[in-house]
């Protein structure tokens, strides 16, 4: 076998980075702060159409002056947020704005006043029987200026004189601004013309559609950390453990991502730490706490003898957190570090914020998740959609994998974070050892404590 010419090296270099653009930003324009790569989406577009569609599904559309990629979403509770300039998550009222707004950008004039565009948006919301009285208020003002700006973001809107911003003072003021009515109708990326409203849309959305469980799994695997085998239905749970070293290399060749594959299940991993939109640990009171807490819940939990059903045993994905654990850990955190860390007052002093923050990071990590009903117990499938395994075939059995009922459940990828025990003699650690955690700054990850044992608890 030949090595490939320093030519076939370039050509997939350029691929994998305009791919691995796309994927960590579906709306790329010419003039946008990714305008350096642009071009490179454009040189290798028919490529990376073929194969975003064929491996994930995706539609990509390229223009002139702008890439997009209409991505699908994966279900309830598994979208990527929005947030404002602020880090605060967006809330049902300003995505409705951000409805509201693009719908009357798709035909709007080239430039408006922003007054005027305010007005058609309170129309809008008019029409189609939505409550916002509350944009003539402080805190209305800031949702709709937040909605605006992410589209200011998006490069739909242009700031030509003044800032959408001065919509929020109290003295009011006007601004000049430019509509792309082209980027305005393709932000959208779900079946608008098949959905009867929000509700269906959303959960038509994840609808892997003719290549079913396949096409489903792999949107898991590159737009979520872990993908545990307990989420996935037979038929998926099937076409994984099958292919799933063969995938490895197509997700290597293509998007430049590890794959790490457990027991328990799979993840892909980038090495550049490029393609997240959370990072843990990561700086900030949540971060740092989130980090001791998921470390304190690994070590009280953790199961003695895990088991493992290559070798007769009994899958174990998740372990119960017992009622009251997680805020007695974050109490004991906040009085070691609250004070000395230079954590938010306002977490300090609120625990019950704090707790949701914490924990809703740590969902979002998949390292903590509410006990429910899950994928491979049919929550959340499409309507009609095939979970049939060859004849013959036997699939990793799933069941108890996990506690069921009410609470919340300590996940397998959890032990990534566990703490590493230096031991030491006479004041001097023994070579090759961890730091201790009482040695480290709060929120730095001490790492996995043995590679083969990353993913299980």
């Amino acid at each position: 076998m030949s090595l490939p010419s320093a030519h076939d090296v370039a050509l997939a270099t350029e691929r994998r980075t305009a791919a691995r653009l796309l994927l960590a930003h579906p709306l790329v324009t010419s003039d946008g702060p990714h305008a350096d790569v642009f071009p490179l989406v454009r040189r290798h577009a028919d490529w990376l159409g073929g194969r975003f569609q064929r491996v994930l599904g995706y539609r990509l559309l390229v223009d002139s002056s702008y890439a997009r990629l209409f991505k699908a979403g994966l279900g309830a509770r598994t979208g990527h947020r929005l947030v404002r300039s602020t880090g605060t998550p967006f809330t049902p009222h300003t995505y409705a704005c951000l409805a509201l707004a693009l719908s009357v950008l798709v035909t709007a004039p080239e430039q408006m006043l922003l007054s005027q565009l305010v007005a058609d948006i309170r129309a809008a919301a008019a029409d189609a029987e939505v409550e916002l009285e509350e944009t003539g208020r402080a805190a209305g003002k800031r949702t709709l200026v937040a909605a605006l700006r992410q589209l200011v973001e998006w490069g739909v809107l242009v700031e030509t004189h003044g800032q959408v911003a001065v919509l929020a003072q109290d003295s009011g003021g006007e601004a000049l601004i430019t509509v792309d009515r082209e980027l305005a109708r393709v932000v959208v990326a779900g079946p608008l013309a098949q959905s009867r409203d929000g509700a269906d849309l959303v959960r038509r959305a994840p609808d892997p559609g003719f290549d079913g469980p396949r096409t489903y799994v792999r949107r898991m695997l590159v737009e979520t950390p872990v993908v545990y085998l307990d989420e996935l239905t037979d038929a998926e749970r099937d076409w994984l453990r099958t292919r799933q070293r063969r995938e490895a290399q197509s997700f290597l060749d293509i998007l430049g991502l590890e794959t790490e594959i457990r027991a328990e299940g799979v993840a892909l991993v980038d090495p550049d730490e490029e393609l997240t939109d959370l990072h843990l640990p990561g700086t900030g009171t949540v971060a740092q706490a989130a980090l001791l807490l998921v470390e304190r819940l690994v070590a009280r939990l953790r199961p003695a003898e895990p088991g493992h059903p290559a070798t007769g045993g009994v899958l174990v994905v998740g372990v119960a957190v017992p009622d009251g654990l997680v805020d007695e850990v974050l109490a004991e955190l906040v009085a070691e570090y609250g004070g000395r860390s230079n954590w938010q007052r306002a977490y300090v002093e609120d625990p019950t914020a704090l707790r949701e923050a914490v924990l809703d990071l740590l969902f979002r990590m998949r390292l903590l998740a509410p006990a429910g009903s899950l994928r491979s117990a049919g929550a959340g499938l499409p309507d009609g959609y095939a979970d049939e395994v060859p004849d013959g075939r036997q699939v990793t059995d799933v069941r108890d994998a996990r506690p069921d009922g009410e609470g919340w459940v300590l996940l397998a990828a959890a032990a990534r974070y566990a703490t590493r025990v230096t031991v030491r003699t006479a004041g001097v650690p023994r070579p090759d050892s961890g730091t201790p955690a009482d040695a480290r700054p709060p929120g730095q990850r001490s790492g996995p404590t043995d590679v083969q044992q990353e993913l299980p608890l």
